[in-house]
């Protein structure tokens, strides 16, 4: 297996490679190496190991992450940039990298486009430098951030197998995104693969469709990272009508894409979307491109698969893990042959809300803490569209508020308890109040009777 990825940072980009650009500013090879060159120097002389990595610009994110990983640094890498998200990891980091301030009482240093102007070499490594590593956060189902540690060696693995997979359908091409760098798919996809590969990357997140077609019209070739919930929604946004402008490839990940809007988007853009499943734990393990409804996934050439007899789970060899074991996934699996499988839902309380992974214990936990709250249980209702709904038993003071109040307010205050914590698009838009919440004989959740609580309006 090539080391794309690897070869790349320890040579750096030529100066000609244009790394980023958005519609006011390009950045070529050689900023990019003085900006790293920076921040390298910067970081090389401060003691601190961990570091946390946050920017919304995905060129000043690249910086840090090179510049990081060249200084031998455990880059930290949170889910999101909420005040409670950053509390539950402040023990994880002790200086952050950043272009905005997001903790008090850390050391910072800041990433920014400025550089002095003069040549800039890139940073070299001594025989025996050890690169560093990140760590990404996603949820346990205990409901506590679980930390996964990513080598490069990991990190090269998948980069190089993306790579010699699809690069037959990709011209030379620009990269775009609608998806965050600061998740493994936005992160592989959007700025460890194209820099490795000499791809130009869009610096912005790409947030309307208006601004897709506005990419799609100025270059010829382009590449979509995107997400099932946002391609479901953008057939409509075209008007259901084929383009004169559509990307290259475009990539989907995060969930299974229901096979209507794999057909919409074919019919809008010429080629249905490619899917990729995996996890943050596993990085990609199959893909698939549907031409047919309940189409079956294809592992990557790299793994080995096979099925858990007791429960179904998928167990899984990877060059992207750190051992040779067999790992045992959350997803239950039905074997087609030994590289494709159909997928048959969850075994634990992880769902995925607008793609965005969602521990219902953590949530569950985090509402229980709040003084208005006796009890609370989440399910994930599948109609009109997958969202979630909270049945909450209010404390009397809760109670109290909601006699007073109404149920407006109380939503309102309950949903505000969890952005500390949680991002808007993945909170539950349906809230039921019941006196109690009842229990099986054998003392479990009454999944049936929560069913009912939301089974009107």
């Amino acid at each position: 297996m090539t080391e794309l990825l690897k070869t790349w940072l320890y040579q750096g980009p030529s100066s000609q490679q244009l790394i980023s650009f958005n519609h006011h500013d390009i950045v070529t090879g050689s900023a990019f190496t003085a900006q790293v060159a920076a921040l390298h120097a910067s970081l090389s002389e401060q003691p601190a190991k961990r570091w946390l990595l946050a920017s919304d610009s995905s060129d000043l994110f690249a910086v840090g992450l090179c510049a990081g990983l060249l200084a031998g640094k455990q880059l930290i890498l949170p889910s999101n940039t909420q005040a409670g998200t950053l509390s539950e990891l402040t023990h994880e980091f002790d200086g952050i990298l950043s272009d905005s301030c997001l903790c008090e009482g850390k050391l910072m240093l800041t990433l920014k486009k400025e550089h002095s102007g003069a040549e800039s070499h890139w940073p070299s490594l001594a025989d025996n430098a050890t690169l560093g590593e990140l760590v990404l956060f996603t949820s346990g189902s205990s409901g506590q951030p679980k930390a996964i540690t990513k080598t490069l060696a990991q990190l090269d693995a998948e980069v190089s197998v993306l790579e010699q997979t699809f690069a037959a359908h990709l011209p030379h091409c620009s990269v775009i995104s609608t998806v965050s760098h600061q998740h493994i798919y936005g992160l592989l996809f959007k700025i460890l693969w194209p820099l490795a590969a000499s791809r130009p990357f869009l610096s912005d997140l790409v947030e309307y469709p208006e601004t897709l077609t506005y990419y799609t019209s100025l270059f010829p070739n382009l590449c979509l990272i995107s997400s099932p919930a946002q391609l479901s929604r953008l057939p409509e946004a075209l008007e259901h009508q084929p383009q004169l402008h559509s990307p290259s490839l475009v990539f989907s990940s995060g969930g299974p894409l229901n096979f209507q809007a794999a057909a919409e988007i074919a019919h809008c853009y010429g080629k249905p979307p490619i899917e990729v499943y995996g996890s943050t734990e596993t990085g990609g393990i199959a893909y698939r491109r549907q031409s047919a409804d309940n189409q079956p996934w294809r592992i990557f050439a790299s793994h080995q698969i096979k099925q858990d007899a007791m429960d179904g789970a998928l167990l899984l060899k990877s060059p992207y893990l750190d051992n040779d074991d067999w790992l045992k996934c959350d997803d239950k699996v039905n074997l087609v042959s030994d590289s494709e499988f159909h997928l048959l839902g969850r075994l634990d309380r992880i769902v995925k809300i607008e793609e965005k992974r969602i521990c219902l214990v953590q949530m569950e936990q985090l509402l229980e803490c709040h003084p208005m709250v006796s009890q609370a249980m989440l399910m994930v209702l599948e109609q009109p569209r997958v969202q979630l709904g909270a049945a909450i038993v209010l404390s009397s003071q809760g109670q109290q508020l909601l006699n007073n109040e109404g149920k407006l307010a109380v939503n309102n205050l309950l949903k505000a308890h969890l952005l500390t914590q949680f991002e808007r698009v993945t909170l539950p838009r349906r809230w039921r109040y019941p006196e109690v919440l009842e229990l099986t004989p054998q003392g479990k959740r009454d999944n049936q009777r929560l069913i009912e609580l939301f089974s009107h309006d």
